[in-house]
């Protein structure tokens, strides 16, 4: 019983020690919207008082004779918690969903010993079909 009154205790604690909330409305400073279309465009802008910009546009692409899909380009941006611009671009489309921004990871360079053997490879074809 007193391990479980201690334990009530410690998460009250722990509780009322949490960082409070900010739950102040960060204002819309501009805003802008067209569509959905009848041709299935539209775009969309908006601005917010915490330096959120956000601007995204979409139309309908006729894939073959029986299937479209929504292209969609946009782009966004926020300041981090330091500050500093972080940037987004992207394209959607029917080969998925594509975003460049410096913030995001990029692979390591493939060693150029790894390098050398695959062009090895590709130069002797003929060395696959021993087997």
């Amino acid at each position: 019983m007193n391990t479980l009154i201690c334990a009530v205790f410690a998460v009250i604690a722990v509780s009322a020690s949490a960082a409070p909330v900010d739950n102040t409305p960060v204002p819309i400073i501009a805003y802008s919207a067209d569509g959905p279309n009848v041709d299935g465009s539209y775009v969309f802008t908006y601005e917010t008082g915490n330096g959120i910009k956000v601007e995204e546009h979409g139309q309908l692409k006729q894939v073959n004779d029986t299937n479209s899909v929504v292209v969609v380009q946009g782009s966004f941006s926020y300041p981090n918690a330091e500050g500093s611009p972080v940037a987004l671009t992207y394209v959607a489309d029917e080969n998925g969903f594509q975003p460049q921004g410096e913030h995001l990871p990029t692979p390591h360079p493939i060693p150029a010993a790894i390098l050398k053997a695959l062009e090895y490879i590709a130069a002797h074809p003929e060395q696959d079909n021993v087997r």
